[in-house]
């Protein structure tokens, strides 16, 4: 399968390192500054353009990568529909649920694969947790709390992230989808019930901090928090089960805790993220010969729910309750 990329940003390489791992060929990459584009393609071997529907033209194109800033998301993928492509998109899905539903019924009906790249189903200290937590070692899973630390100082970002009309949100639509991804997916259900509170510390013009308290349709509870310029990185996951505790430290690795012992599950090395992306890049392909992707379209749209509805409870200072799928 030959793969283009639009948008150089971040993890565009993360993506042209896993496509390679995995036999494909990355034939083309796009982004409005042509240097970031060239950059990326350069290890590559592959053309470079400044306008993504001349790479989706592109005939040595098989599928893309959309990694582009989040309102982008619907009409790039629309157009990869159209043209016949196969996508992979990052989070969050889109910007708004409609926006998502849009996404998966175009490439329904043009018969390509719609998988959105959430990366934390492939980092191994969390997959490590969903495997205890599936064998039934420590019993149900009660609550999930999870932390992470950002940085939304205006000056830390490309200036995209503070429009709200291009990003779709602050540190909860952009950090906090991961939180929501992992506390909804090891927690084992939909949210029923959301109240959320916001901060804009540094006049940014979108929430820098967040915290997001759910009520799953099991009755689990997950609280999330976002906090930005910490003294030092935050990323733990912790759930709390029937007969013990399990967390998760992304600079660490993955800890059981039972009876008053701690096991380790997994010590986290160099390569994990660039591993998890090629899990990731395994699973599209799989999704492209028709095998369900491990991430649900529907999951994916589930996140950009909560996000939006996180925004509406911070804003009324209500506790607000899901309508079932």
């Amino acid at each position: 399968m030959q793969i283009g990329i639009i948008g150089a940003g971040a993890v565009a390489r993360l993506h042209a390192v896993a496509a390679e791992r995995l036999g494909l060929r990355l034939t083309a990459v796009c982004d409005l500054r042509e240097e970031a584009a060239r950059s990326v393609a350069a290890d590559w071997g592959a053309r470079t353009t400044t306008d993504y529907r001349r790479l989706l033209d592109d005939p040595d194109v098989d599928a893309v990568i959309v990694n582009t800033p989040h309102a982008l998301h619907r009409q790039m993928v629309l157009d990869a529909a159209a043209a016949g492509r196969h996508v992979l998109v990052e989070k969050p899905m889109a910007t708004t649920v409609e926006d998502c539903l849009m996404m998966e019924a175009a490439c329904r009906r043009a018969g390509v694969a719609l998988v959105v790249g959430m990366i934390q189903h492939f980092l191994p200290e969390k997959v490590v947790l969903e495997k205890v937590v599936n064998d039934g070692e420590l019993g149900q899973v009660l609550a999930v709390q999870d932390s992470r630390s950002t940085d939304y100082r205006p000056s830390a970002r490309p200036a995209w992230f503070f429009d709200p009309a291009v990003s779709g949100g602050g540190a909860l639509m952009n950090i906090g989808a991961h939180c929501l991804d992992r506390g909804l997916w090891l927690g084992g259900a939909r949210a029923e019930s959301i109240r959320a509170k916001v901060l804009d510390r540094f006049a940014a013009g979108v929430e820098t901090d967040g915290r997001i308290s759910l009520t799953l349709a099991n009755g689990v509870d997950v609280g999330i928090g976002v906090v930005s310029d910490c003294p030092e990185p935050v990323d733990r996951l912790l759930l709390v089960c029937e007969g013990g505790t399990l967390l998760s430290d992304a600079r660490r690795g993955a800890f059981l805790r039972k009876n008053g012992h701690t096991r380790v599950l997994h010590e986290f090395t160099d390569h994990d993220i660039q591993n998890a992306f090629t899990s990731q890049m395994a699973d599209f392909c799989a999704a492209v010969a028709g095998v369900p992707s491990l991430v649900s379209n529907e999951h994916a749209r589930h996140i950009v729910e909560v996000v939006l509805l996180a925004y509406q409870s911070a804003a009324t200072g209500q506790t607000l309750t899901l309508q079932p799928a």
